[in-house]
């Protein structure tokens, strides 16, 4: 792990693979409960062949909180980031929020991109009146309703309080629940109450990039459970229908998180693309 400050940020930074290997540059999801051991995890296996930066982003995991919390500050990040590392252009990486944040780039940026990997995320706001649709005709756990508007409202007081709220929602996310594994896993986060309330009070109610899709040049690989209950497969389908050159694989026993639930699966079809898409050495200044 390195410090790099970034627009004026630390930023909890970490780099694997070959110095002169395309670049890629992964997000994590979560907002505020998210940090990079996701797409470590997730992206790290492709460090044979690529420059793999993963990190915290600005207000989350071990990186400073200097706001603002915006889509627009945290993609200009990972343009900084791109930067720093010498390349021209970078495959952009991203689940779940973390594709919102992805998405963002590849639109605001086209010309340094060239390829995007998308996990279980969406293209507008419209998800969560699914998601909260599925949360209601689900009878795997009982939701406290009110907990459950001040988290995706953005109205969470406290990094510990986000941490509790979290733990009554995880039990959603898998395609089979295992109440020790999700235990552990919301033991393991870390958690930062402000920019997760940005993420939903500030930035998610006017995202949309269906508009700018169309105009999209570059190879898009876009994956997703069909258990997701908070990105429904709708919302990749609306994805892969709006972008010219888009592939759409959609995981037949997962949840949220293809990458865990069908690790080897995921691990192929992202090699498979990649191996399509950018050719090796290509990417770097």
């Amino acid at each position: 792990m390195m410090d790099v400050t970034i627009n004026g940020c630390r930023l909890n930074v970490e780099v694997f693979g070959p110095e002169d290997g395309p670049v890629l540059i992964a997000h994590h999801g979560g907002g505020g409960i998210g940090s990079l051991a996701e797409p470590k995890s997730t992206f790290g296996t492709l460090a044979d062949r690529f420059r793999v930066i993963v990190f915290d982003s600005r207000g989350c995991g071990l990186s400073e909180g200097i706001p603002p919390y915006s889509h627009a500050q945290w993609a200009a990040d990972v343009d900084e980031l791109r930067k720093w590392a010498g390349a021209e252009k970078v495959v952009v990486a991203g689940g779940s929020y973390g594709g919102f944040i992805a998405l963002e780039y590849a639109v605001r940026y086209p010309e340094h991109v060239s390829a995007v990997l998308l996990r279980d995320t969406s293209a507008d706001g419209t998800n969560l009146e699914l998601a909260f649709e599925n949360a209601r005709n689900q009878d795997r756990v009982e939701i406290n309703w009110e907990h459950f508007d001040r988290y995706w409202s953005g109205n969470v007081r406290s990094d510990a309080e986000l941490k509790a709220l979290w733990a009554e929602l995880i039990p959603l996310y898998d395609y089979e629940y295992d109440e020790a594994k999700s235990t552990a896993a919301v033991e393991a986060g870390i958690y930062r109450h402000e920019s997760h309330n940005a993420c939903f009070q500030e930035n998610f109610p006017t995202y949309d990039v269906k508009p700018l899709l169309p105009g999209l040049t570059v190879p898009v690989l876009v994956t997703v459970g069909r258990g997701d209950w908070v990105t429904p497969v709708s919302a990749s389908e609306t994805i892969a229908a709006l972008v010219p050159d888009s592939e759409l694989v959609i995981f037949e026993k997962s949840g949220h998180s293809p990458q865990v639930e069908e690790r080897e699966k995921f691990q192929q079809v992202i090699r498979d693309f990649l191996d399509r898409t950018v050719p090796a050495g290509a990417a770097v200044d």
